[in-house]
């Protein structure tokens, strides 16, 4: 059994995040420039420095890694960044990042709301960088164990491991950024040829120099696109034949008016609808996120299968109406079955690698937590419920604040795991920290021994 050592034996921190993706990187931004006015007295109502600690199981920050294709764009402006729509000063915007690497005029004059994506994951790696004294890397957050005193919990416990063995950590609050799972259709199981799109560009690179004679790419999202795009590019001997059950992408609707689903002030307005309205929002806006492509993407895919129809080279192939009904890997290829809709005809195509560009979903947000998963309230369906700062609604037992980025979609809306109103979150989120009360500034330490804790207010 690994050994358990004491970790911050003697703190509790205000707050521990669990994951350092963007959203959690964020969040240290902000309770960064909110500790630096505290010290320079610029905050109102002398509201107190926050102490954080994050842990994160990656060896250093990385954000969806395997799909930093080159020429792949954000689907967002620069300005939902991490920080400028809560602080447009903010030393951790992306134009702040443009001017320190000696870009900021080039961009400006390439007139363009939308980096690619690599530059972003740079700026991300840039923001993490200039608060990586809060957070632990290499360090996975393995179980949640409340402290009770006098009835009711005092605190968390947070057990970590590292390559070292477990830590205990503690803390009055929690926040969850834990990101997305890759999904793969039901009985499909990843391997040397069945990948999900996450983790296509770790991949890929083994096959330079055994030229491929076809890939298989299923999905009709961006990301899908992306892929048939880049394997055509990237393989010029190579089939690349995308299956989806529509007749072919549909445009993504980024116009100005669909857009304001992304706004602050509709996740109001989503927290407060009753639930069918909450379904109709969903229906009606789906098509500015789910399984939709951008235009110019669609159109450069399209001028391309119909170059290679007028030369006769056809290695673009869409089966459209079709879906993937089988997948059967050896050790030197996979066999995919592709399954007509309307005709119920399969076609067998025989690839050195199938795609599955099948989207993400959210981890369990209760499923680190353990025993304080029980004091968690739940709807009517089973799902967490979750209060609108994020926090999610527990016993009168637990006043600890445990805090979602992500999965939170059935109750914020839409914006639940996307960058749009990140910055704007992880301050609903910190000034909610401050709100419930946190320690005196002048306390240097809370310790589990003397008794000085307290419970939170």
């Amino acid at each position: 059994m690994s050994q358990v050592l004491p970790g911050d034996a003697t703190l509790v921190h205000d707050l521990i995040g669990i994951g350092f993706g963007p959203s959690n990187v964020a969040m240290a931004i902000a309770i960064r420039e909110h500790n630096a006015q505290v010290a320079d007295g610029q905050e109102a109502d002398a509201q107190e420095a926050v102490t954080a600690r994050f842990f994160e199981q990656q060896p250093r920050f990385g954000w969806h890694r395997g799909m930093l294709i080159d020429d792949a764009t954000m689907q967002v402006s620069f300005l939902k960044d991490l920080v400028t729509l809560r602080n447009p000063a903010s030393e951790f915007s992306f134009l702040c990042y443009l001017q320190s690497k000696g870009r900021l005029i080039d961009f400006i004059n390439h007139k363009n709301l939308f980096p690619l994506r690599v530059e972003f994951h740079d700026y991300f790696e840039w923001s993490a960088a200039k608060v990586d004294d809060l957070v632990s890397y290499g360090h996975e957050v393995v179980g949640v164990a409340p402290v009770v005193r006098d009835g009711a919990v005092d605190h968390l416990e947070v057990t970590v491991r590292s390559g070292e063995g477990l830590e205990v950590h503690r803390a009055r609050n929690l926040v969850l950024g834990t990101g997305l799972r890759p999904l793969l259709p039901e009985g499909v199981e990843r391997g040397d040829r069945v990948w999900h799109n996450s983790e296509l560009l770790a991949k890929v690179d083994a096959l330079e120099g055994t030229s491929p004679s076809r890939f298989v790419v299923v999905g009709a999202g961006q990301s899908a696109a992306e892929n048939v795009a880049y394997l055509h590019r990237r393989f010029p001997g190579a089939e690349v034949c995308a299956v989806f059950t529509r007749y072919g992408y549909s445009p993504a609707d980024d116009s100005g008016f669909a857009n304001r689903i992304f706004d602050p002030a509709a996740v109001d307005d989503y927290f407060t609808a009753p639930g069918s309205v909450k379904r109709r929002l969903m229906d009606y806006h789906g098509n500015t996120n789910y399984s939709v492509v951008d235009i110019d993407l669609i159109d450069d895919l399209y001028r391309q299968m119909y170059r290679e129809k007028v030369l006769g080279t056809e290695r673009l192939r869409f089966l459209n109406v079709s879906r993937l009904t089988d997948v059967k890997e050896t050790p030197d290829r996979v066999r995919a079955t592709v399954t007509s809709l309307v005709t119920g005809e399969e076609t067998l195509l025989d690839a050195d690698v199938v795609v599955f560009a099948t989207g993400y979903g959210s981890a369990d947000p209760l499923g680190l937590l353990g025993e304080v998963a029980d004091r968690c309230l739940r709807d009517d369906e089973g799902r967490v419920r979750v209060e609108r700062d994020y926090r999610i609604a527990t016993e009168p037992g637990l006043p600890c604040g445990i805090y979602l980025q992500g999965g939170t979609e059935h109750t914020h809306g839409i914006t639940s795991s996307l960058l749009s109103n990140t910055a704007i979150r992880v301050g609903e989120i910190l000034e909610s920290l401050l709100d419930r009360g946190l320690k005196s500034a002048s306390d240097e330490a809370r310790t589990v021994a003397d008794g000085t804790g307290g419970s939170a207010r």
